[in-house]
């Protein structure tokens, strides 16, 4: 698959890997880009800088999302690729997390997925085609020291994208699971240069060097995008160490723990 002449929606497009999409899609030839953003004035300045189209809503919110795609479906033409791409992370452990914090983060990290899908799946599998990325986290896949709200939710995004694969594939719909391990984003902010990125998130990548990676999945229709091959082999070790991979995991959890 190639963006060439294809509408492209991304969600979380104004900073970041979201950002790095939309500029990726229009430098290769997408009819249209959605820039959607929270942040009203990253979106604009985004679509701004490479003739595309902003849309400042909550993702969180059904109704928001489900409105913002019909607009761009009258306006652009069918949604070709739907990038579910915006992310929250914060919070800590479950007792010190508040509950309302939870919630917004599976409204935003897991219910933003379902609602764009629910908006834009009955057209894709009306035309047999459609491409949707989701992006998760190696959080996901392996976990994430220190905030359970975001391992937990992203989880989920890995399940919902494997789900999708398995029941649209051969629909015509290409499920994309986005797996990021360290990303310089402000996401990641202050955390770039810390302990817990050098032990865990492993080298980090530009948002630029991910949209690449993207781009070449698109082009083999392959599922899984990892930003960097260790993680690969994380993924190998938890499955067949779980014990001695949740031991290093405890003893990493340890060094966090004395250097706070």
């Amino acid at each position: 698959m190639q963006v060439t002449d294809r509408v492209c929606v991304v969600t979380g497009g104004g900073s970041g890997i979201g950002r790095a999409l939309c500029e990726r899609f229009a430098a290769d030839g997408a009819r249209a880009v959605i820039v959607v953003d929270r942040a009203g004035d990253n979106a604009a300045a985004v679509a701004e800088s490479i003739g595309g189209h902003a849309e400042a809503i909550d993702v969180g919110e059904e109704t928001e999302i489900t409105e913002m795609l019909e607009r761009v479906e009258s306006s652009h033409g069918p949604i070709d690729v739907l990038c579910n791409n915006a992310g929250i992370a914060s919070g800590g452990d479950p007792l010190r997390t508040p509950i309302d914090e939870w919630q917004r983060q599976w409204d935003i990290n897991v219910m933003s997925h379902v609602f764009a899908i629910r908006a834009t799946l009955p057209s894709m599998l009306a035309r047999g085609e459609g491409h949707i990325l989701h992006t998760a986290s190696m959080a996901g896949i392996l976990t994430s020291h220190g905030n359970a709200p975001y391992a937990t939710s992203k989880h989920a995004v890995v399940g919902l994208a494997e789900w999708m694969s398995i029941t649209y594939h051969d629909k015509g719909i290409r499920t994309y699971l986005l797996a990021p391990l360290g990303v310089r984003t402000p996401m990641l902010g202050d955390a770039a240069d810390s302990e817990w990125a050098r032990s865990a998130a492993g080298p980090l990548k530009t948002p630029e060097e991910v949209a690449q990676q993207v781009t070449e999945a698109f082009a083999e229709e392959r599922f899984l995008i990892l930003t960097d091959p260790i993680a690969q082999g994380w993924m190998e070790f938890k499955t067949n160490e779980s014990e001695k991979w949740l031991g290093g995991m405890r003893k990493l959890q340890a060094r966090l723990d004395a250097a706070d």
